[in-house]
């Protein structure tokens, strides 16, 4: 499968020396150190990764990243930055980057975790066909629209909580630990962010349960995880 790499990064040697490597693993890789250039150039191309500076001139990676994702296509983005406080991975995160690079960092490392995040593009590119849809009791889901109903009325969701929200809705009645959740919906390098994982349940049920306090979809399992309703009657009975 043919890939596509949007490099944004204003070090003209590490950008350099970037492109040069991820040609092993992708067959076009585009370059600029400028973020408002990169935001136009990732608004016009159909790229398969964009990695993003934190610091560039032009507009910071940040806002790149959040104008990025308040756009309905999806592109993944590794984030790199000299900043190493948790802070800054966390907001980095939790603004919709898909994994984050410390500087300084190996070359090996950075080639795992692209190689990471298209292997999680195809694991989801082979699990969409299989469900144009899923419900349970009065949440429904569209897959390719993307969008979710419950009793009949729109529910507004982000991309991370749109992905958790189907991953549980795939695997009724599974419990998950917050490891596990992080593994397979945030992918690569998100080990040590479970607090991630409650602040985006919390919003989930804030959006979906008649109760929040008292869910019916979203269920804690006390001392391991949480697991999605088995089905119609039990959310019904809530």
């Amino acid at each position: 499968m043919q890939r596509r790499i949007l490099v944004i990064e204003d070090e003209e040697d590490l950008a350099e020396l970037l492109a040069l490597h991820l040609r092993d693993v992708c067959q076009e890789v585009k370059v600029t150190g400028d973020g408002a250039q990169g935001l136009a150039i990732a608004e016009s191309g159909d790229y398969d990764l964009i990695i993003l500076d934190l610091m560039l001139p032009g507009m910071p990676g940040l806002d790149v990243c959040r104008r990025l994702r308040a756009q309905p296509r999806y592109t993944p983005i590794l984030m790199l930055s000299a900043r190493s406080s948790e802070i800054d991975r966390v907001l980095g995160l939790e603004l919709g980057a898909d994994d984050y690079l410390t500087k300084p960092f190996s070359l090996m490392e950075l080639n795992a975790r692209v190689k990471a995040i298209f292997r999680r593009l195809e694991a989801l590119a082979v699990d969409a066909p299989a469900l144009g849809s899923v419900g349970v009791g009065e949440l429904h889901i569209e897959v390719e629209k993307r969008r979710v109903t419950f009793k009949g009325r729109p529910i507004e969701l982000t991309r991370r909580e749109f992905e958790l929200l189907l991953h549980f809705c795939r695997h009724p009645g599974r419990v998950y630990t917050r490891a596990q959740l992080l593994d397979t919906v945030w992918g690569y390098g998100h080990a040590g962010y479970e607090h991630t994982v409650n602040s985006h349940i919390n919003r989930l049920r804030a959006k979906i349960e008649e109760d929040p306090a008292h869910p019916c979809y979203i269920l804690t399992v006390w001392g391991v995880g949480y697991r999605f309703t088995d089905g119609a009657v039990e959310a019904q009975r809530c």
